[in-house]
């Protein structure tokens, strides 16, 4: 039972309404996320709300009671819930993470030191839950990041860069669709080519059924059949009695076979190229697309060139503040990182272009 200790002020009770309320909404978002997973996962986050259920009889206790008044929910509380409720996925966990980082227990003679630990630990907890996500999830959130961020500076680059010669407003839209096009087209065969051949390796090492036809004819004491599972990182004494009891049984009249698969699905692994390609060029150009807007819809010069680069920059913005919170970094200093290096690229090419304008001129 946590200790009866009697507000001194207004501003304490304040506190630990605020506390209280923090509880109820971290122990609802897991409930949510709960409610949309199975088995351990399931387990695991309902333990987590049962914990902080205990946090907030902590704070009832002190407060003797359910207050008349509580605060509302902060935006990040609501922001979370909502996520939980609606995508139940690992932004949300990745977004727990960060809250339970934030914990003020720590520095909070109220709290006990049990609840402190309790929020490092579940700190923990989240982050290895958003983890498991996080790895079914790179691969398809990799390719997604790097096509539409490499879409989004290198076009703005190119159109930054051909609209500072001063040349027609006709000829910046062509040569940013064209840049769209090329740079779409470059990543869907890149990625197409990178996939096959990670597959044609994989098949190449896949183990072939070449030498089953001699196994009947193989001596049970002296044969090589157990190089062939040494090859494949089974240990000497394992690897020979693994060929000592395939022989065997093949001259007992039953069936052997050296054939078989890697343990991992190579297919889920590695992914079909088609949809890699595809994916792909459809990331590029949703990012390549947003520079030539401005043109498109028929702005030339300066307006046109900031148009462009605020429209870059909510996007840069956007995908480096998504990356944080994924990674369970701060999003703002990851989405000033992603735009200081589109904004420079696209610097250099604009004053390239300034230069060469002069010169041309």
């Amino acid at each position: 039972m946590p200790e009866t200790v009697r507000p001194d002020t207004a501003s304490d009770r304040r506190r630990w309404a605020r506390y209280l309320v923090d509880e109820r909404a971290e122990a609802d978002v897991y409930r949510r996320l709960a409610s949309r997973r199975t088995g351990e996962e399931r387990a695991i986050l309902l333990a987590l709300a049962d914990a902080e259920g205990r946090h907030e009889a902590h704070w009832l206790a002190l407060l003797g009671g359910e207050p008349a008044r509580l605060p509302r929910r902060s935006a990040s509380s609501v922001v979370l819930g909502f996520m939980a409720a609606r995508f139940g996925s690992v932004f949300a966990l990745a977004l727990a993470q960060n809250a339970e980082a934030r914990s003020p227990y720590e520095d909070d003679p109220a709290a006990t030191a049990t609840m402190a630990a309790d929020e490092r630990v579940h700190h923990e907890v989240v982050r290895g839950l958003a983890a498991r996500g996080r790895r079914r999830l790179s691969g398809v959130f990799r390719a997604a990041v790097f096509g539409a961020n490499d879409g989004l500076v290198s076009n703005l680059a190119l159109v930054l860069g051909i609209g500072a010669t001063g040349v027609a407003p006709q000829l910046v839209l062509f040569s940013g669709i064209a840049g769209l096009l090329a740079g779409a087209l470059s990543m869907g065969a890149g990625e197409y080519v990178s996939v096959r051949s990670q597959r044609e390796l994989l098949e190449a090492a896949r183990p072939s059924d070449y030498a089953d036809a001699a196994l009947a004819d193989l001596d049970l004491d002296a044969n090589e059949l157990a190089l062939v599972y040494r090859t494949r990182g089974m240990a000497p004494d394992a690897a020979d009695v693994r060929a000592r009891e395939v022989v065997a049984a093949v001259h007992a009249g039953g069936t052997g076979t050296l054939s078989g698969h890697v343990s991992e699905d190579d297919d889920e692994v590695v992914g079909g190229a088609w949809r890699a390609a595809g994916s792909s060029f459809l990331f590029f150009a949703s990012g390549a697309v947003i520079p030539v807007l401005p043109w498109l819809f028929g702005l030339s010069g300066l307006p046109a060139v900031v148009l462009a680069l605020a429209l870059v920059g909510l996007a840069l913005l956007a995908t480096g503040a998504l990356v944080g919170i994924l990674s369970g970094a701060p999003p703002l200093a990851r989405a000033a990182r992603q735009l200081a290096i589109g904004w420079g690229a696209a610097a250099v090419t604009y004053v390239l272009g300034l230069v060469f304008g002069v010169s041309l001129g």
